[in-house]
C-alpha cells in the first residue's frame, strides 16, 4: 500500500475536527515532518487561528515513533487529549493503517494517593482532620472536601485532580496527594497496584503521544531521575512558557514554617540528640529571617552563612538516623518516615546549594505580608541547562504565537540555549525559525493605537492623565475592555476610580475566579474585565466583548526583581545589551501576548491602546511594535476614539 501523503492525513484530520485548512497550517505540518525526519529542531511562530495543534500532531503521529508534547496550561492539555487527538487518531486510522494510542502524564501530586486517603495524614499539624470523614455532616469546608474525595475515589478512573469538579482546596488536596519524594514507591505501598500516579505512567510508556506539561518536562530533563517514557520526538507548545517554568523547577526556596514543620515530622521517628540538632538550628535560622529585608543578596552574610551551615549539617544528620532506624516491616510508619526524610532532604539540598556559593545561581529574600520571610535561589540563565538537556538526543520542535521578538527568533533562541539562527557550531545544535502568519487580516482587523500625549509613568501610584484617557477610550468603545495592567495595585486603583466615573460593569481580577470572570466579561458586551499577568495570555474572548484592549504601561520587570536585575547585569558584564536581551525581551514578550487577546477570529475588529508614551518616543520602542501582530499603527487620539465609537456602533447595529 502506497504510504499516504502529508496533505491527504493533514486534511483528513481537518476534516475530522470539523474545520477548514488553514492558512500556513500545511507549512506548518511540512516543517515538522523535515525537521522530525532530520532529527533536527525548529521554531514555529504560528499565529492565533493557525490550528497549530494539528499543525505538529499529524506529522508526528505519521512519525510512527513515540513524541511528547510539553504544554504550559491546563486548557490546551484538555484540548489535546479531550478533543485534537481523539479525532486526529480516528481520521488518521484508516490511512496509516494502525490506530497510534495517547495518554497525559503529570506530576505525581496531580494524582490522588490511595495510601494517603485510606491510611491518613502523617503528619502532626494536620492530626484529626481525616476524623472529619467519619462525620455525618462535616463541621467545615475541608470536612466537605475531603468526604467528597472519598466519594470520589471510588467513582474516578483516573485520580487526576483536574477531573473532579467542582474542584476542592490546595489544602483539602494536600490531604489525599504525595510529592514524588513522599511517595513510598509502588513496591512497598499496600495500595500500589491501583495507584493512580502509577497506572498512568503504564499508560504513557505504552503510548504514542504523551501530553504533559512544561514542569514534568523540566523535572525529567534537569533532575536525572526519568519521568517520562523515553521518546524520539518533543514538541513544546506555548513555548513561550518554558524558560519561566523551566526557571521555576530549578529554584530552591527555604522559610522558617517550613523548616519547623521538617522538624516536627523528624523528631520522633530519631535520636534525640538529632531532633535536638535540627531543633536548634531551626532557631537560629528563623531568628536570621525576622530581620531579613528584601532584595538580592550578591555575597551571603555572615549570619546567613552560619545558620544555613547548621542546617545542612543537622538535616544530614537527621537523613542519615531517618535511614538507619528506618523500620521496612511497619508500613504505615513508613508513610511517616518517607514524608519526614523528603522534607529534610528539601532543606539540606537548598541549605547545601546556597552555602556552596555557585556564581551561576541568584539567592535573595522576599517577604510576603502574610507568609513573612523567604529565602530563594535561581539559576542565573536556563539556556545552559536547556541546550544540554532538550536538545542533545531528540529532535525539539518548539511552538506558540509569540516566538519572533523584535522580527527574529533569536531573543528566544538564546533564552534556550541556541546561537542566533544560521551560526550554530560545534558547541550549539542546529535549528531552524519558521513563521508561518496568521489566518487573521491584522492592518484591517485592528488598530494599534500609542498615548504619545501622554506623560512616561514613572513609580508614581496614581496617573489621573492616563486615567482620563482610559476613562475616554472606554466611553467610546461602549465597554467592551479588558484592561491589561502591569501591577494588581494599578488595576485595583483603575477599577476604583473608573467604577465612579463611568457607568459600565468593571469586573476585577480576584473579585470572582478567572474563569467566572471571563465568562461575565464575554457575556455582556457591556463589561469591562481589568486584571494583571494571566489576563495579559490567559483570556479568549472572540466577538463583540472584547473590541479594545489596554496596557496601561510597558511592562517592563520591576527594577527591584532579584532575578531579572541579576540577568541584566550578567548580560552587560559580558559585554551585551542587558537592557535588551532581558528587560525589553521579557516586555516584547508580554505585550505580544497581551496584544493577542484582541483578534481572536476572523471577524473581530478592535483597538490596541498603550497608554505609555515611550512605546511611540523611545529608541527601543520600534523592537517592541516589531514583536506585536501588524495591526495600523496611529498616534492620534481622535482618530483611535472615533474607530472605537465606529466599531461599537456596527456591533449594536447587528445587535451585538
Amino acid at each position: 500500500m502506497t504510504k499516504p501523503s502529508l496533505p491527504d492525513l493533514l486534511h483528513a484530520a481537518v476534516t475530522a475536527v470539523g474545520g477548514t485548512e488553514r492558512p500556513g497550517q500545511a507549512a506548518m505540518a511540512e516543517a515538522v515532518a523535515e525537521a522530525v525526519d532530520d532529527n533536527s529542531h525548529l521554531l514555529v511562530q504560528a499565529g492565533t487561528g493557525t490550528g497549530k495543534s494539528l499543525g505538529y500532531l499529524v506529522p508526528a503521529l505519521a512519525h510512527g515513533e513515540r513524541v511528547v508534547v510539553a504544554t504550559a496550561t491546563l486548557a490546551l492539555q484538555r484540548q489535546l487529549v479531550e478533543r485534537d487527538l481523539p479525532r486526529t487518531v480516528d481520521a488518521l486510522h484508516p490511512l496509516l493503517r494502525r490506530r497510534p494510542q495517547f495518554a497525559m502524564l503529570k506530576g505525581r501530586s496531580n494524582y490522588l494517593c490511595l495510601h494517603r486517603l485510606h491510611e491518613g495524614v502523617p503528619q502532626d499539624e494536620e492530626e484529626g482532620l481525616f476524623d472529619q470523614f467519619e462525620a455525618a455532616a462535616p463541621s467545615s469546608k475541608l470536612g466537605q472536601d475531603l468526604l467528597r474525595l472519598r466519594d470520589w475515589s471510588d467513582e474516578t478512573e483516573s485520580g487526576d485532580r483536574d477531573d473532579l469538579t467542582p474542584g476542592v482546596s490546595d489544602r483539602a488536596w494536600a490531604q489525599v496527594s504525595v510529592s514524588s519524594r513522599e511517595c513510598l514507591g509502588a513496591s512497598k505501598c499496600a495500595y500500589g497496584a491501583e495507584c493512580f500516579a502509577e497506572l498512568a505512567r503504564e499508560r504513557a510508556k505504552l503510548a504514542d503521544v504523551v501530553v504533559t506539561n512544561h514542569a514534568l518536562l523540566a523535572i525529567d530533563a534537569i533532575e536525572g531521575a526519568p519521568v517520562l517514557p523515553q521518546h524520539e520526538v518533543l514538541i513544546v507548545d506555548e513555548a513561550h512558557e518554558l524558560v519561566s517554568r523551566v526557571t521555576g523547577v530549578a529554584t530552591g526556596e527555604l522559610t522558617p514554617g517550613q523548616v519547623n514543620r521538617a522538624v516536627r515530622r523528624a523528631a520522633k521517628l530519631v535520636n534525640e540528640k538529632a531532633a535536638d540538632a535540627l531543633q536548634t538550628a531551626s532557631e537560629g535560622f528563623e531568628r536570621v529571617m525576622e530581620l531579613a529585608l528584601p532584595g538580592r543578596l550578591e555575597e551571603v552574610p555572615e549570619d546567613l552563612n552560619y545558620a544555613l551551615l547548621a542546617l545542612r549539617d543537622a538535616a544530614r544528620t537527621v537523613i542519615s538516623a531517618l535511614g538507619a532506624t528506618r523500620d521496612k516491616s511497619v508500613q504505615d510508619e513508613d508513610a511517616v518516615r518517607k514524608q519526614a526524610l523528603a522534607s529534610v532532604e528539601t532543606i539540606h539540598g537548598v541549605a547545601e546549594r546556597i552555602t556552596q556559593g555557585s556564581e551561576y545561581d541568584v539567592v535573595w529574600y522576599e517577604r510576603h505580608d502574610r507568609f513573612g520571610a523567604s529565602l530563594r535561589v535561581a539559576p542565573l540563565s536556563v539556556s545552559g541547562l536547556l541546550r544540554e538537556k532538550l536538545f542533545t538526543e531528540r529532535s525539539v520542535v518548539l511552538t506558540s504565537a509569540t516566538l519572533k521578538l523584535g522580527g527574529d527568533f533569536n531573543g528566544v533562541g538564546a533564552s534556550l540555549g541556541l546561537a542566533p539562527e544560521g551560526t550554530a557550531g560545534d558547541d550549539f545544535p542546529q535549528w531552524k525559525g519558521l513563521d508561518v502568519g496568521s489566518p487573521f487580516d491584522y492592518p484591517k482587523q485592528g488598530i494599534l493605537y500609542v498615548a504619545r500625549h501622554l506623560a512616561t509613568p514613572g513609580r508614581e501610584a496614581s496617573r489621573t492623565d492616563m486615567l482620563d484617557e482610559l476613562a475616554e477610550l472606554m466611553e467610546a468603545a461602549g465597554g467592551r475592555t479588558l484592561g491589561l495592567f502591569s501591577s494588581m495595585r494599578a488595576a485595583q486603583a483603575a477599577a476604583e476610580e473608573l467604577r465612579g466615573r463611568l457607568d459600565k460593569p468593571i469586573l476585577l481580577q480576584g473579585e470572582e475566579t478567572l474563569g467566572e470572570l471571563i465568562k461575565n466579561f464575554a457575556a455582556d458586551p457591556e463589561t469591562c474585565l481589568f486584571g494583571t499577568l494571566s489576563l495579559w495570555q490567559g483570556v479568549d474572548v472572540p466577538g463583540t466583548s472584547c473590541q479594545l484592549v489596554v496596557m496601561d504601561r510597558i511592562p517592563f520587570p520591576r527594577p527591584d526583581d532579584p532575578l531579572m536585575s541579576a540577568r541584566q547585569k550578567a548580560v552587560e558584564e559580558a559585554g551585551g545589551n542587558g537592557f535588551m536581551a532581558v528587560a525589553a525581551t521579557h516586555a516584547a514578550l508580554l505585550m505580544a501576548q497581551g496584544a493577542g487577546r484582541l483578534v481572536r477570529a476572523t471577524g473581530d475588529k478592535g483597538v490596541v491602546a498603550v497608554l505609555d508614551p515611550r512605546l511611540a518616543n523611545a529608541r527601543y520602542g520600534s523592537y517592541l511594535r516589531a514583536s506585536l501582530p501588524d495591526f495600523w499603527y496611529t498616534t492620534d487620539r481622535n482618530q483611535a476614539r472615533r474607530s472605537l465609537a465606529a466599531i461599537d456602533a456596527a456591533a449594536k447595529a447587528d445587535g451585538k
